[in-house]
């Protein structure tokens, strides 16, 4: 490596260093004064705790149940993600491989539909809902999801497999294997990149959501994490050192799963969105 390049790169750190620090101030903030007391926190939120103050996370894991909001939040996740990826992935190589007027009909329908703003459709959503037996089960609401991320599943999905070269198709149909044989064995295992990426960016999405929970779920049995830190929010009393614990142990899982997986999201984008 030459003196340029050093230069160049230590350039590139030092202008991305501060970007970094601005990003993870909140969460260092949060971390900071979730191990503090209320009174302590209300003195300086910027200084050091003086006593790390652990209870504020048993107090949050025992007395909240923040354990069952945990399960809750993780099935939604789970369900979600599993219903996007096997809808998207099928139906965007369903279009892709087979062109055609309706093909581009109904591609330009799933595009179009991400243009559509959630509150347009909010109010039509909880009456379905309500009609179908789904509103305030944890169980219905993965099927929401479902229907609300497809939509740009697909156009990723879409893209994608056009990097997939017919041959491999071929070649296995000229072994006698059925189309559904494939696509798992063959195509789905190829489209791994852009899989990843998908389930990374709904999973962001999902596990932070707040707006269709909260118009969802009425009993607090079944609350995910997000729901379970606005309730301490009051009127007269706002419990900020179990909230900011909530917010930690909450964020905590997202952040490992995108830094174990961050490095498909611009791979799987890039190959996505741009063939497609």
């Amino acid at each position: 490596m030459t003196n340029r390049q050093r230069l160049s790169n230590l350039f590139i750190y030092a202008c991305l260093l501060p970007i970094t620090v601005f990003f993870l101030f909140p969460l260092l903030l949060a971390l900071m004064n979730s191990l503090k007391t209320q009174g302590e926190m209300f003195k300086s939120v910027l200084s050091l705790p003086r006593k790390l103050h652990w209870e504020n996370y048993t107090h949050v894991l025992t007395e909240v149940h923040l354990l069952h909001n945990f399960y809750n939040t993780f099935i939604i996740t789970l369900l979600s993600l599993i219903g996007i990826i096997v809808c998207g992935s099928l139906a965007g190589y369903k279009l892709s491989r087979v062109p055609g007027r309706l093909s581009a009909f109904l591609f330009f329908l799933f595009v179009g539909s991400m243009l559509i703003p959630f509150f347009s459709i909010m109010f039509s959503l909880i009456e379905i809902s309500k009609l179908v037996g789904i509103n305030g089960s944890i169980y219905g609401l993965p099927l929401i999801y479902t229907g609300l991320g497809v939509n740009f599943a697909v156009f990723l999905y879409h893209g994608f497999v056009k990097s997939i070269p017919r041959e491999l198709e071929e070649s296995a149909q000229m072994d006698g294997h059925g189309q559904f044989k494939i696509f798992i064995y063959i195509i789905f295992p190829l489209l791994m990149p852009i899989t990843m990426t998908v389930a990374i960016l709904d999973l962001l999405w999902i596990w932070n959501d707040f707006m269709l929970p909260l118009i969802m779920i009425t009993n607090y049995d079944n609350y995910t994490l997000v729901l379970a830190a606005s309730s301490f929010f009051s009127a007269y009393n706002t419990e900020w050192s179990s909230i900011l614990a909530i917010l930690v142990l909450t964020s905590l899982p997202v952040i490992v799963f995108y830094l174990l997986f961050q490095r498909y999201i611009v791979q799987g984008i890039a190959e996505g969105a741009i063939k497609g």
